[in-house]
């Protein structure tokens, strides 16, 4: 096998492993837009995270 046919399936390898990647990190992203549609962070009461100075 030449370099270039090295290269070239090599290129190949890579462009499917992208694709993948993206398929997954778009999925992920979906799931994780979703579930925040569904299930809101619940807001603290007010003052509760500041600390009173005397």
């Amino acid at each position: 096998m030449s370099k270039t046919e090295q290269a070239a399936q090599r290129e190949q390898r890579l462009a499917a492993k992208l694709r993948e990647n993206l398929r997954r990190r778009k999925g992920q992203a979906k799931a994780r837009a979703g579930s925040e549609q569904q299930a809101p962070n619940p807001q603290a009461a007010p003052g509760a995270d500041t600390v009173n100075k005397p």
